[in-house]
């Protein structure tokens, strides 16, 4: 694995790029965009749109279905920027690199961040499409993103007014949700039948292969989070069927309207006084 460290020498000159391309422009809000939030850009009034492999020292997409690119506008009257598209550790990425995007937006002035993925469900009460609200997590990137970003052991990483709003938002447009426990493995390989059983006992409702280091990273920084997660497959052991890509687009098909009109309502409510 390289690592590539980012100094903030060129943070600075990261942050500068931005500002001159966007006319200084201030954001209230970060957003990155995994499975199921991709169409949420279509509700952003788009004032800027710059490829990361344009911005310097930025990292930039492998995935096929990441657009790669920083989105900068407004989305329920907030100023937003947006990354669409992110990066796993699985992509050969550092921890260092993954987090990079969330020390840019911090600089941009952004008070809260909103991250979400798609998940295998581990919960026997969970059903393909659900949607989660992450309410706490476990890290089993056990190399650490994230050693640079410690945090004191009493700082939430999840916010509870946000929790708390996401769930209002939730109640009050009908849709229903989940809350748990979300646990990142480095990927891209799927999880045994047996690793099922061991993250479920160590109490994980749901496994992925993101997010983590972004919001461990927000925290440090004080940033507060809003993790959703949409469930794409079932990892019981005991039924465990082989995962199929076209029945996980479909889970996140048929759920990505759900998670941006609960993104899209949650942040209507956000108030920055």
């Amino acid at each position: 694995m390289r690592k590539i460290l980012r100094t903030n020498k060129q943070l600075n000159e990261t942050y500068s790029y931005i500002a001159r391309n966007t006319n200084n422009f201030n954001a209230e809000i970060g957003i990155i965009l995994g499975t199921g939030l991709g169409g949420l850009v279509n509700d952003i009034s788009i004032q800027h749109k710059i490829k990361y492999s344009k911005i310097p020292y930025f990292p930039v997409s492998t995935v096929e279905s990441h657009h790669g690119n920083l989105i900068l506008g407004t989305i329920s009257g907030k100023n937003a920027v947006v990354m669409q598209g992110r990066f796993h550790y699985y992509e050969k990425y550092s921890h260092e690199e993954i987090t990079y995007p969330v020390r840019l937006m911090k600089s941009m002035g952004i008070k809260v961040l909103i991250v979400s993925n798609a998940c295998g469900g581990l919960n026997p009460g969970y059903k393909k499409a659900d949607l989660m609200i992450m309410r706490d997590h476990i890290n089993f990137h056990f190399d650490t993103p994230l050693k640079n970003f410690k945090h004191p052991s009493n700082k939430l990483l999840y916010s509870d007014e946000l929790i708390c709003l996401a769930e209002k938002a939730a109640l009050q447009n009908g849709i229903s949700i989940k809350k748990g426990v979300y646990l990142s493995l480095h990927g891209p390989a799927l999880e045994t039948k047996s690793e099922y059983r061991m993250v479920r006992k160590f109490g994980a409702d749901v496994v992925g292969m993101s997010t983590i280091p972004e919001v461990t990273a927000a925290a440090y920084l004080g940033i507060k989070t809003l993790g959703l997660s949409i469930i794409t497959d079932i990892g019981l052991p005991d039924t465990l069927k082989p995962a199929v890509l076209e029945e996980i687009l479909a889970a996140a098909a048929e759920a990505e309207p759900k998670m941006t009109l609960l993104t899209n309502k949650t942040i209507e409510m956000l108030s920055f006084n």
